[in-house]
């Protein structure tokens, strides 16, 4: 063994420098906090016996369609107190017309109504500050349009989890499994997302949430501002939103099947790369330690598949190289099943170790086209 180390060139020790410190900085991530997933039991968890009223905001810009298939679903969900807060935003569609017939059957559905207005344009935020603003309860659920619940016990899953001293309850948006490459690559994406934010959460470390399954108290938004503080960015009334408020021991998470909700996802690559560069103009602005702990994660990930690679063109360390990458590759997997089966993610698992490499490089082409490009995004 020490005439092998010996025969390395001093070329080759740097780079199984690198390897190895890579290598270990991505095993803390996976085996300290991204496993917690796995791990996580909520039988050990005391939850509320009593139903506080909630108030459920969506808004919906020409989502005609989407309103029709899926706001009964949140409508007819089996929890004693709500109501449910639709903000119509400037729509052109039929979603007036369909709202209205709504309003006839369930007499908890409130609509709010924005007018276009040719002189004043506006985004998300102010449409969701609308609805907060309209709801009457202090605990708010927040979903989108072309959303649907997993379960009618949506709202009395997410619900257990409010109590005295919580702030906010994080829940699981995936996207709905589809044929096709795309939708694969969608799905990863999403879940790997939330594997990151709901671990971080478990060691009360929380930077984000998602608007597609979020609860938090009205008197936190309110005390909060809103979105004053970026209220002139597009995006982040979910993720910017949390990373500023969220404190670890006021943050929840909810695992559970019932309360997870799926969204349409986007069927043309660039529509999907479009809506993932609206993300970049967020997360630039979060606090600088929750950068730095997925800054370095991403980082380490580049450097381990840059030294695996190098090594294992060397036919003296290929051997080396190999080794590190199906190592590195069973814990992750490991990781990844035991984390798909709590979000109730199916057939990605094969493709897992492809879309760790891929998702990177087409984040930082997105980036570089997003920095150079000065084009204002609307949220529809």
């Amino acid at each position: 063994m020490e005439e092998y180390l010996l025969s390395f060139s001093i070329y080759d020790r740097i780079i199984l420098c690198i390897l190895a410190s890579a290598f270990i900085v991505q095993m803390v991530y996976y085996l300290a906090i991204f496993i917690r997933i796995s791990l996580y039991d909520p039988g050990k968890r005391k939850y509320k016996e009593t139903k506080d009223p909630v108030s459920v905001v969506i808004c919906a810009r020409n989502e005609a369609e989407n309103l029709t298939n899926h706001l009964p679903l949140i409508l007819e969900q089996d929890y004693p107190n709500f109501e449910v807060v639709v903000v119509n935003d400037c729509s052109d569609d039929d979603s007036e017309h369909i709202l209205e017939k709504f309003q006839e059957k369930y007499s908890h559905l409130r609509v709010t109504l924005i007018k276009h207005d040719e002189k004043f344009t506006h985004g998300k935020k102010l449409a969701l500050t609308v609805g907060i603003k309209a709801a009457t309860n202090e605990w708010l659920l927040l979903t989108d349009a072309d959303c649907k619940p997993e379960s009618d016990q949506w709202i009395s899953t997410m619900q257990r989890s409010f109590t005295d001293t919580d702030n906010i309850v994080l829940g699981y948006g995936g996207y709905n499994n589809e044929k096709g490459f795309l939708n694969k690559l969608i799905r990863f994406d999403a879940f790997f997302i939330a594997l990151q934010y709901f671990s971080f959460a478990l060691i009360r470390v929380p930077y984000m949430g998602i608007g597609r399954n979020l609860a938090y108290r009205k008197s936190l938004f309110m005390k909060n501002k809103g979105f004053a503080s970026h209220a002139s960015i597009q995006s982040g009334d979910d993720d910017l939103f949390i990373n500023e408020v969220a404190k670890g021991r006021q943050v929840r998470v909810e695992f559970s099947a019932q309360a997870h909700t799926r969204s349409i996802p986007k069927k043309k690559f660039k529509l999907w790369t479009m809506q993932k560069q609206r993300h970049f103009s967020t997360a630039s602005r979060y606090k600088f330690g929750h950068k730095c702990l997925l800054g370095t994660e991403l980082f380490s990930r580049f450097l381990f598949y840059a030294s695996v690679l190098l090594l294992v063109i060397n036919p003296n360390t290929w051997i080396i190289g190999l080794s590190a990458f199906l190592l590195r590759l069973i814990v992750q997997l490991s990781v990844f099943k035991g984390a798909m089966n709590k979000f109730n993610e199916k057939k990605i698992i094969l493709l897992s170790g492809l879309f760790d490499i891929i998702l990177p490089l087409i984040s930082i082409f997105l980036y570089f086209v997003h920095a150079s490009n000065s084009k204002h995004y609307r949220w529809k």
